[in-house]
């Protein structure tokens, strides 16, 4: 049962994390022209994609790495190296993210670094490569000792989630800023919910709920990986499923 609860809850997830892709894409396709690495307002347009694929969803999917059942038994390099490159692949999406949103200002002559979504999403990157830095360090390379991993371990999974918390604010933030700045108009104005601001506003709550459930995943003892050598009662997922 506890086996099924997790994959019922884990494809749920993915279900979710691809409907968060399709329904940004959506968004600046059908509202906003679509894309063009050129510098203009289309090159605006992958920021939010970049930033929901590799800030939130990719992010989420290295997070949830040792979550997997079969994580638990055998060499943990290769779930290490995955965990790792999860987050690399993320994290090179997530800077293109910002690279389109700076050629854009700088492009348009527009100002930096004005606005809370600005400040929550460069905090986020900033402390996102710290911890990507951190874990290759420390926990991938084979230098550190077993003291050091087991103090900085508890450090490294409370960043974790506050990095995965501060990408969901960012996301809303800018999903919010966005609306303010297209729909800023006499004729069809945020306040009248045109069909923009609702399909953008169901897109925020989706990214919500993606986030609490992937922070649900995480916080279920039963469900995270056990100390080697110990296979407890609260983590029955491996013996379910053998």
């Amino acid at each position: 049962m506890a086996v099924g609860w997790f994959y019922l809850t884990f494809y749920a997830l993915c279900f979710l994390g691809l409907m968060c892709i399709i329904l940004t894409i959506c968004w600046m396709q059908l509202w906003h022209g679509g894309f063009a690495w050129d510098g203009t307002i289309l090159m605006f347009n992958y920021h939010p994609v970049l930033m929901v694929v590799g800030l939130v969803v990719l992010y989420s999917a290295a997070s949830l790495v040792y979550r997997l059942p079969r994580s638990w038994v055998g060499p943990k390099l290769p779930w290490k190296i995955g965990h790792a490159a999860l987050h690399l692949l993320a994290f090179i999406l997530t800077v293109l993210g910002m690279v389109a949103v700076f050629q854009f200002h700088h492009h348009s002559k527009v100002a930096k670094l004005y606005s809370l979504h600005s400040w929550l999403g460069i905090v986020t990157v900033f402390l996102f490569a710290c911890q990507w830095f951190l874990g290759f360090a420390v926990f991938l390379l084979p230098w550190a000792s077993v003291w050091l991993r087991s103090l900085l371990k508890p450090i490294h999974l409370f960043f974790g989630v506050i990095i995965l918390s501060l990408s969901i604010a960012s996301v809303i933030s800018g999903i919010n800023e966005k609306l303010f700045f297209s729909l800023n108009n006499a004729t069809q104005p945020y306040s009248s919910l045109p069909s923009e601001a609702i399909f953008a506003n169901s897109l925020g709550m989706l990214v919500v709920i993606f986030g609490l459930l992937v922070l649900y995943i995480l916080l279920v003892s039963s469900w995270k990986r056990p100390e080697p050598g110990i296979l407890t009662e609260g983590q029955p997922l491996l013996r379910d499923g053998e």
